[in-house]
């Protein structure tokens, strides 16, 4: 690798003296209690490693968890990562508690829609809602350790839900609304869920998705469901006929259950619950068998607290902007951050809006979250802002999904050049972000500039070793509170220690790789899970491609993965995927090697560079390398989180990958 590559990182942003006032907050308790100086962010993250226990407890604190008991101890680390330590025994709290407890009349809550008006709540009418919420669930029957699936777009009644289901100490789980019946169905089964919170309809880039016809195919093989709670988008929608969907029933008729006969509500009952009681289950994406599910815990709050709350600066005053679903991880983060955020802003809207006239976020937007693809989609629509669009407070935009590629920060800096433009790293096992993006510290092009306090990360070579300006497996060395508590149904915890711990058996890994920068100290995700390629010898990440080919302006995408022989020698494949106006050509082809050469080594350029006229995707907007991967070796594969499946079929008989 050309080492050369490490020293010529652009500079993309310089911290000035109030970034970073929360972290300097934290840095201040601790100096004073613990008699300790600490110069920077990097001083701080040290000392918070070296003093798990000291540093979690002082989160708690420094956050303000509400909570009826403290806890007895913090952790016992004398315990292994693979076998869960419990976090903070003996403590007895609510999560939606302290998700409720700002009760004021400031803004809590925006909702925006492609057909719909702008509505507003605040703190108080969020939590008299929720009170409601809470108070039909009660009477219908649901109780501590129930589940309560939802499947839906983004809409308020989810995070009302949400804290009325935490409320009762019962548990949360959901699935992507553009996830067909049999895939919702794959998820769903192996947590038999009471109740299911769906809706009759809902707008993706203007065009109406009919929910009622999938969740009737969900109901049909998910005999666990007591109730099924559709949403009215409009108010015509009573008229739709849901008789043949059992148990079902519009959402305002099950909410008079929770009205008394005297017009009142009875008052919110905050279940008090362990630290590691299940609050919520995610689930992996299913592209290697089907879909995992994950247990969080409270320690979902301390994911968000520390992020959000110390890299980001987002205190009472910031108001944030999403567009995800509410079963993403990237909403879900954002869900859980109104614990201390002042305002939190969701938009059902196609994040590709006819330009110019709707382009802009609201103007008082100071953050906003943002699936990497709609950024770069933005830039090959070619969807530039106006002097019509005030974006004078937008001071953060934090890049998820997918690992950002130097265009797409070349793109966003040109059209908002006073935001930060960053991308994220964590897992669905982490329920949060391990490493952003740190406002107080220098950041460079590409790279994580920091981990997030507490959290100790590192990059291992395949014996094991910390490595340093080498491609290595990223680790995580020390258990923190947001990790997952397991998976649901492995009683023994077997499956989960078998998935990630079976190769460093003291540290938890995903199998994620990246590399540490030897001179700036910052850390590059060169590929997720299973995209890594070892060509001649040599291990290389699928971006490290992405990143050069996909800077020519004839290339609009690109994919890499391995094909293997029956020997199993190992070649890269190439696919590009060529851009309007222009074509494949053998010149290109060299153009290509010839820049891959030159920027990484010879041992990485590809051994087939072919065209392709589409590449596959998840509904999460992620490349989905592992399934072409295992197209092109004859493997099986599961193409139900596939957003273009119809793709597929191209990369079964390619002519040029066939006698290899």
């Amino acid at each position: 690798m050309d080492h050369q590559q490490f020293a010529n990182v652009p500079q993309i942003w310089k911290p000035e003296p109030h970034h970073g006032k929360m972290m300097k907050r934290l840095k201040k308790v601790i100096e004073d209690k613990y008699k300790v100086e600490l110069d920077d962010y990097v001083d701080l993250h040290k000392w918070s490693v070296e003093n798990l226990s000291e540093f979690w407890a002082e989160m708690w604190d420094f956050f303000g968890l509400v909570s009826s008991k403290k806890s007895e101890s913090v952790i016992d680390l004398n315990i292994p990562m693979s076998e869960s330590p419990k976090w903070f025994e003996g403590a007895k709290l609510n999560f939606a508690e302290n998700m409720l407890k700002y009760r004021d009349d400031r803004i809590a809550l925006v909702q925006d829609g492609e057909n719909s008006k702008v509505e507003r709540y605040t703190f108080s009418q969020m939590y008299e809602l929720a009170r409601l919420y809470a108070a039909a669930f009660r009477k219908f029957g649901l109780k501590k350790g129930d589940l309560v699936a939802c499947y839906m777009s983004n809409r308020k009644e989810a995070y009302f839900a949400m804290y009325a289901v935490a409320s009762i100490g019962a548990i949360w789980t959901g699935a992507l609304p553009l996830l067909g019946s049999e895939a919702a169905v794959n998820r769903f089964k192996q947590v038999k869920p009471k109740v299911l919170l769906t809706v009759d309809r809902f707008l993706q880039e203007g065009e109406e998705i009919d929910m009622l016809s999938k969740v009737r195919d969900v109901v049909k093989d998910l005999p666990s469901l007591e109730k099924v709670l559709i949403i009215e988008t409009k108010p015509e929608s009573h008229t739709k006929d849901i008789s043949t969907i059992k148990n079902s029933c519009f959402l305002d008729e099950f909410l008079e259950l929770g009205i008394e006969d005297d017009g009142t509500i009875p008052p919110m009952e905050f279940e008090q619950v362990s630290f590691s009681h299940p609050l919520i289950i995610n689930f992996t994406s299913g592209t290697t068998g089907l879909p995992k599910p994950i247990v969080h815990g409270t320690g979902v709050l301390m994911s968000v607290s520390n992020s959000f709350g110390i890299n980001y600066d987002t205190d009472r005053d910031s108001v944030w902007l999403s567009v995800s679903p509410v079963s993403s991880g990237g909403s879900r983060s954002i869900f859980f951050a109104l614990f201390f955020l002042g305002e939190k802003s969701f938009s059902r809207r196609s994040p590709f809006p006819e330009p110019p006239k709707n382009l802009g976020p609201p103007t008082n937007i100071n953050f906003s979250s943002l699936f990497l693809p709609s950024g770069v989609e933005l830039e090959k629509r070619g969807y530039l802002p106006t002097e019509k669009h005030d974006l004078s407070s937008l001071k953060l935009i934090v890049a998820g999904s997918s690992i950002v590629k130097p265009n797409n920060y070349d793109f966003m800096n040109k059209i908002l050049p006073n935001t930060m433009f960053a991308n994220s790293y964590g897992c669905t096992e982490s329920m949060g972000i391990c490493m952003p993006t740190e406002m107080s510290l220098p950041a460079f092009k590409t790279e994580f500039n920091a981990a997030c306090l507490g959290t100790s990360v590192e990059v291992l070579d395949e014996k094991g070793n910390p490595v340093v300006g080498e491609l290595g497996e990223i680790v995580i060395t020390k258990p923190f509170p947001n990790l997952c508590l397991g998976l649901w149904g492995d009683e023994d915890g077997s499956l989960f220690r078998e998935k990630y711990f079976s190769k460093y058996k003291e540290f938890f890994s995903v199998g994620d790789y990246g590399i540490v920068n030897p001179i700036t100290k910052n850390w590059r995700i060169c590929c997720r899970s299973d995209e890594t390629l070892k060509q001649r010898g040599c291990r290389f990440g699928s971006s490290e491609i992405y990143n050069i080919v996909e800077t020519f302006p004839e290339v609009r995408d690109s994919l890499c993965v391995s094909q293997y022989n029956k020997e199993m020698d190992e070649r890269a494949v190439l696919f590009l995927k060529i851009r309007d106006g222009y074509t494949f050509s053998e010149e290109l082809v060299n153009r290509a090697r010839k820049a891959i050469a030159e920027k990484l080594t010879v041992r990485h350029v590809p051994d087939i560079i072919i065209e392709t006229k589409e590449i596959p995707y998840n509904l999460n907007e992620k490349k989905l390398e592992i399934i072409v991967k295992k197209i092109i070796n004859k493997l099986p594969y599961n193409e139900e989180t596939v957003a273009n499946p119809e793709c597929l079929q191209y990369y079964h008989n390619v002519p040029e990958l066939q006698g290899f």
